[in-house]
């Protein structure tokens, strides 16, 4: 994709799915429903929609958006081509309403597209962080109201009638980050010392060194890693030094900060359910970073290869 939005397959559907074949279909069109390559021919003729094959294998007509995100959309492809350009590019994001107004689609519409793009952005697969020598920052942050309330014992477990101040009824997202590295960010129903541990230790190798805040959370952390350190928020300490190892948590706070920023001031709001999705556009765009060699256009390429064998088929209503 080109860094600006006048290249010819953000605005011609032929153009669209020519683009589109080169980057699924290296080596020539794929049959998704046999997995077949050989026998298959462009269908021609007026009323033949743009971009449609048939196996002469399993004699079953297809395009390049059969089994990808794009599938049973009626959207135009060059349109989906913009909404992914869009958001690879937009730092904090961009909402659907935005993507309404820009693409000229309904709000609804552009709902379902960037929820689709997110999932395509979604990584799985994913070893763990650091190794030897590496260091892994590790924090939790709390964005939004849970959508459960906490039970209360004076009220026999009944949920509070008013939430009380703090996180206990907030949405508790835990992050990890390796420096110079990559970010990987969970949303956990509680957070608390077992839910963390399991979380952390899954995910970081054991020859990283943990850094952390002060936080009872991440009470014998050390027994897991090659070293656990940690500076003391609460006193003013936001970075020691000890020996040759600068010990802080700042990079994964900033993280935290520009998603804060982009949910905040762009999403506004996030039904609890959809929290995961939102952080893997975030983690996503972070670890495809310029200070890393990603611009947007190679950003956005990347979005197109998460395409394949994901697709979302719940239906709603809401526009958030």
């Amino acid at each position: 994709m080109s860094s600006v939005l006048s290249d010819r397959q953000f605005h011609d559907e032929a153009a669209a799915y020519r683009w589109v074949e080169a980057r699924i279909w290296p080596n020539g069109p794929v049959c998704p429903h046999c997995g077949g390559t050989d026998r298959i021919s462009k269908m021609q003729g007026k009323s033949t929609r743009i971009g449609t094959y048939k196996c002469y294998q399993c004699r079953a007509p297809f395009t390049v958006k059969v089994g990808t995100v794009f599938e049973a959309s009626h959207v135009k492809l060059h349109l989906w081509l913009q909404a992914i350009f869009l958001m690879a590019s937009s730092k904090k994001g961009i909402s659907s309403n935005q993507l309404h107004r820009t693409l000229g689609v309904t709000l609804k519409t552009a709902w379902f597209i960037s929820h689709r793009i997110r999932e395509a952005m979604r990584e799985g697969n994913l070893g763990p962080l650091g190794g030897n020598g590496k260091i892994v920052e590790a924090d939790e942050a709390y964005y939004g109201k849970a959508s459960d309330q906490s039970p209360s014992a004076q009220r026999k477990g009944r949920p509070l009638l008013k939430r009380k101040p703090g996180t206990s009824n907030k949405r508790a997202i835990l992050g990890l980050v390796e420096r110079g590295g990559s970010v990987r960010t969970f949303h956990v129903i509680q957070a608390n010392q077992h839910n963390v541990a399991s979380l952390v230790t899954a995910n970081v190798a054991r020859e990283s060194k943990l850094y952390t805040d002060e936080s009872r959370l991440y009470s014998g952390m050390g027994n897991h890693f090659a070293g656990h350190g940690t500076t003391k928020h609460a006193a003013g300490e936001y970075v020691r030094y000890e020996g040759g190892d600068v010990i802080h948590s700042n990079t994964i706070e900033n993280y935290f900060s520009v998603f804060k920023r982009g949910m905040r001031g762009t999403y506004q709001h996030c039904a609890e359910k959809h929290l995961h999705r939102y952080l893997a556009e975030f983690d996503f765009r972070y670890n495809r970073r310029v200070a890393l060699g990603v611009n947007d256009e190679a950003r956005a390429a990347s979005i197109l290869s998460g395409v394949v064998g994901k697709r979302l088929t719940y239906e709603t209503t809401s526009a958030r």
